[in-house]
């Protein structure tokens, strides 16, 4: 593997010599789908000489190019997810150790300033692989080896070590099962390591390769009695290491009362200097304050020795004070332990120190007072030592309560810790070994597995939700059995898609940003409830709900696991969240409003959804429920003219007033979805219903809306407090059009001024360098930074309407500061549509620009971040791709079709349908046509084709050795084939058209 020439090549190599203001300024010819090989005279014809927009950079956008390969500081910031769908987060990181480790249920707040301040690798706890060889021991990171490489092809990171003291060169590839449209086994909370060792001496080489793990369960609880096990478990073709946590046994000591201050004032404590009143307490833990008490600072206890578990003490004062907080000291030995600090409130509450770690030692207490200001006192109650908090609980109900285990595949392990136990605090290893012996030359294999089974998830208003994994699996050792007895399978069929995934014309960096947003699914954003509920978070653990004005964006999920997709639309937006006048709540349970962006994506959705069955079932359950919310949104255009004029709440967290094109165009394809399901379902006069409305409002849409260049907004005037992009050049103005790309529904806007709204917004929104503009425009967040490119929100280039007058002048000009800012998944969006509408370049070069801002010397390439983490919108990529693809799908319908939009002379894919996923590639030579659909998983139905050939007048298909009958139809730039009878395609098969 190599790194490639173009890698990271703009804005911070010198490939692209333009400044902010010349590309700010320049429009470009649409660049057509790609013939062939791209030459300096097509660049020519592209751009005038004079704006010096360098060829080289726009090469490199479509060159195949070679898989990036990372290293040295470019491993820093790396954390590939490798666990499994809304299972969990955990990252490999650039040197094969694994990090972040959000696995137990601690719900982790992130935020945006992760992209100015990228998180760097840290770890709960110890784990780690090496290699001893001889008496040496080498790390399997960047402290054993000099040479480290990583290659990510989501799902599967590759981690290459060398190092010239050493015999053995090793390749790490770590994954969890993923298999598109096998969601249940790709949500497995497992990860597989798997070694590769090649002995590169000219003598034989013995090594051991070990696995070592810390016992995690209950890590974040250990301040409670009870203790760990570690057991070594033995079986044909898996060893196990497996970590758990239990209740101590009872230690039958009593309690030891040290204080309840019945006696004579605070004897035989010492008291010294002079404060407010410490205050002794007996009385009920619940109730104010009295004034009894003297005037002091510091109170110092009698000396004792600690021979129980912990010290109970019920403190309270305070409230109103200036200065420090009164704070509960504990002194050992004579060194002095800050322990807990008072609560600035008049009430009595119970604290806990936890003293195992000094059993034996000799100790007093001192409670001091250093506020002032206020007469309001601190109080001290009972002091306890025990074994026992009272506030503990059952174990078993602990969100990390739970097992985690170390698998070692094969014969059984050569090298295992002994079965052993630990208690709280303590901390407890174990590990497992293979001996390997290696001639020169020789490679041999070992295969780890990493598996946690944490089943108490609860979220704030659901309670407890639980993990689906937990209702397949009793325990991590469980979850790692089924992968042994699976493995071969799981493997193989990951390993599958990644080739078929790669096995591609597209460039390698298309492939790359454009599917890696699916790891999104194995990140702390997404969850996978007990009841098999898909549940997302905006970003991880930032905004709740499974937002649909964020999630109508992201195509990720509905195209690799449709059943997810499919389970929330019936069961969550047309279910729970569903009124009975067909308002969806966005946030489902957790609000009460909803969005009209987001009530149009989810109708939009509906009609994927549909399209990625397999029959007709989802459609017939949800028709009732998708008109109901159509319904809703026809009552919102109150004058029936196809334009919403009243509150429209949207994406941008605030109401918008008056006719606005991107919510009305979005509104306008709904309708258009709503009318093909309507014909679908057997519901044809409320097809017709929509339609109408359709047809009045997509000439609305223009004839009010369309200004010279682009989409505008008109502003209503009893509104001007809220905020309006109003003659603004918005980002999403032309939203309705992309989506209905994407579900392969007729024009919802009219070819020619979307093409120049799109023009337009690579004109005045498209910027090599986002600085210049960000610092003339402060509000917003930064997720480009100065001399990074990206495409802004909206920008303002005519002088009848600012930023100020956009801000609106009511509590919502806040969220103005979107308008300033780059944000990913609104990027895709339109990056997507321009390659559907024949602007490759400019889509590629703006998908480019999110691409080299999360290049792996600035950040982590797997993280891509808004409002938090891995932030859910980002998922559009995919759609990205589907543009790239022309792609078109109907699995009720049987039909499939493809218009490559680069290189389609030859050109190759994958794709994922209803019920299988493969492979499509054609070539035309000589204006002959050939194409290939082959099925590498699953099954696929087929009864339609659609590809575009202009010039085609007969058609040869075959499956295998049989030759299929059919009607070849020219519909506009496209060719549709009628099978004479459906087939269906097995994993394996192959189905091949001539056009001629």
């Amino acid at each position: 593997m190599q790194t490639s020439d173009f890698t990271n090549a703009w804005p911070r190599r010198d490939f692209l010599k333009i400044s902010a203001a010349t590309l700010l300024g320049l429009a470009l010819t649409p660049l057509p789908a790609m013939a062939g090989p791209f030459t300096r005279e097509d660049f020519e014809k592209l751009v005038p000489p004079d704006k010096k927009l360098s060829a080289e950079w726009i090469k490199s956008l479509f060159a195949r190019g070679e898989p990036e390969v990372l290293h040295g500081r470019e491993l820093k910031f790396i954390g590939m997810p490798v666990g499994g769908i809304g299972a969990g987060q955990i990252y490999l990181g650039g040197d094969g150790r694994l990090w972040h480790w959000d696995i137990f249920n601690q719900l982790m707040s992130t935020g945006a300033d992760h992209y100015a301040h990228p998180i760097t690798p840290c770890s709960p706890l110890e784990q780690s692989f090496s290699l001893k060889i001889g008496n040496r021991t080498v790390s399997l990171d960047r402290d054993g080896f000099s040479n480290i490489r990583f290659r990510g092809e989501y799902p599967i990171g590759v981690v290459e070590y060398a190092d010239t003291t050493e015999p053995i060169e090793v390749k790490l590839e770590a994954f969890s099962p993923f298999i598109p449209l096998n969601s249940d086994d790709s949500s497995l909370p497992a990860t597989i390591l798997q070694y590769t060792l090649h002995n590169v001496s000219t003598a034989p080489v013995t090594a051991t390769l070990s696995g070592t793990l810390e016992n995690g369960v209950c890590l974040n609880h250990r301040d409670r009695a009870g203790q760990i096990r570690n057991r070594t478990i033995r079986r044909e073709g898996l060893t196990t290491l497996l970590c758990s946590a239990e209740e101590s046994l009872p230690s039958g000591r009593q309690n030891i009362l040290f204080e309840d201050w019945n006696q004579a004032p605070h004897r035989p404590w010492k008291a010294e200097g002079a404060s407010n009143q410490v205050n002794s307490n007996p009385s009920s833990p619940r109730e104010t304050l009295t004034a009894r008490g003297v005037a002091a600072k510091k109170l110092i206890s009698p000396d004792f020795t600690i021979e129980r578990n912990f010290i109970l003490f019920w403190l309270a004062g305070g409230k109103g004070r200036k200065g420090s907080s009164p704070t509960f000291s504990l002194v050992v030995n004579g060194n002095s332990v800050p322990m807990a600090s008072i609560q600035d409130a008049n009430q009595m509450h119970l604290e806990y120190i936890d003293v195992r770690p000094y059993e034996g030692g000799q100790a007093h207490i001192e409670i001091m007072d250093d506020g002032t200001g206020s007469p309001d006192d601190v109080g001290a109650g009972k002091i306890i030592f025990a074994d026992q908090k009272p506030d503990d609980g059952p174990m078993e109900k602990l969100p990390d309560y739970g097992t985690i285990c170390l698998g070692l595949l094969g014969e059984p392990a050569d090298e295992a810790s002994p079965d052993a136990t630990a208690s709280f605090p303590q901390k407890l290893l174990g590990s497992l070994g293979r001996r390997l012996s290696l001639a020169p030359g020789e490679s041999a294999t070992v295969t780890f597995i990493l598996a946690w089974h944490f089943p108490n998830l609860s979220l704030e208003k659901l309670g407890f939700v639980g993990r689906h994994y937990s209702v397949r699996f009793s325990s991590a050792d469980a979850v790692a059995c089924y992968m042994a007895d699976n493995f071969s399978r799981l493997e193989q069929q990951t390993k599958s898609w990644r080739k078929t995934w790669y096995d591609s014309t597209l460039p390698y960096w298309f492939l790359d940003r454009s599917f890696l947003n699916a790891s999104t699914l194995a990140t702390s954003t997404s969850y996978r409830f007990a009841n098999g509920r898909y549940y997302g978070w905006e970003g991880v653990c930032c905004c709740p709900g499974t937002c649909d004005h964020v999630y109508h964006y992201a195509h990720a999920c509905a195209r690799l696991f449709p059943d997810l997709e499919q389970h929330n639309r019936e069961h969550v937006d047309f279910g729970l969240a569903l009124k009975p006048d067909g308002e969806i709540r966005f946030r489902g349970e957790f609000n009460q409003i909803p969005a009209v962006d987001g009530q149009a994506g989810t109708i939009l959705r509906a009609l994927r959804e549909h399209q990625m069955s397999a029959d007709m079932d989802f459609l017939k359950r949800t028709w009732p429920k998708i008109k109901l919310a159509m319904k809703w949104l026809i009552a919102k255009d109150a004058n029936g003219d196809g334009l919403i004029e009243s509150n429209q709440h949207n994406t941008l967290d605030t109401d918008w007033f008056g006719k606005v094109a991107w919510l009305s165009g979005l509104y306008l394809a709904s309708l258009a979805a709503a009318a093909q399901m309507g014909d679908e379902a057997g519901d044809s006069s409320f097809a017709v219903e929509c339609r109408q409305i359709l047809d009045v409002g997509r000439k609305n849409l223009v004839d009010q809306l369309f200004d010279r260049e682009y989409f505008i907004n008109r502003v209503d005037s009893k509104h001007l407090d809220a905020i309006n992009s109003g003659t603004g050049c918005e980002i999403d103005q032309v939203f309705g059009q992309s989506w209905a790309f994407q579900v392969g529904l007729p024009r919802i806007f009219p070819e020619k001024p979307t093409r120049s709204a799109l023009q337009s917004i690579w004109r005045y929104n498209f910027t090599p360098d986002v600085g210049p503009y960000r610092l003339q425009n402060k509000p917003g967040r930064w997720y480009a930074m100065p001399g990074e490119a990206g495409l802004l929100m909206c920008t303002f280039p005519r002088s009848d309407w600012n930023f100020v007058q956009a801000s609106g002048i009511g509590k919502s000009g806040w969220a103005a500061g979107y308008f300033n800012e780059c944000m990913n998944g609104f990027e895709y969006q339109v990056a997507g549509h321009m390659i559907w509408e024949g602007m490759v370049m400019e889509g590629l070069a703006i998908t480019r620009a999110v691409h080299d801002r999360y290049h792996a010397s600035h950040r982590n390439p797997w993280n891509e971040i808004e409002c938090g983490d891995h932030y859910a919108r980002s998922m559009a990529s995919y759609g990205v791709y589907l543009a790239a693809c022309g792609f078109e799908y109907h699995g009720p319908k049987g039909h499939i079709g493809f218009a490559p939009r680069l290189t389609p002379e030859d050109f190759k894919c994958a794709f994922t349908a209803a019920e299988g996923w493969g492979s499509y590639s054609q070539r035309i030579e000589n204006e002959k046509f050939r194409s290939v659909v082959s099925m590498r998983w699953g099954r696929l139905k087929l009864k339609t084709i659609a590809l575009q050939h202009a010039v085609a007048s007969s058609a040869h298909i075959s499956l295998g050795e049989k030759s299929l009958g059919a009607v070849l139809n020219k519909i506009h730039d496209k060719i549709l084939l009628t099978l004479d009878h459906p087939v269906i395609l097995s994993a394996g098969q192959h189905l091949e058209i001539a056009l001629t």
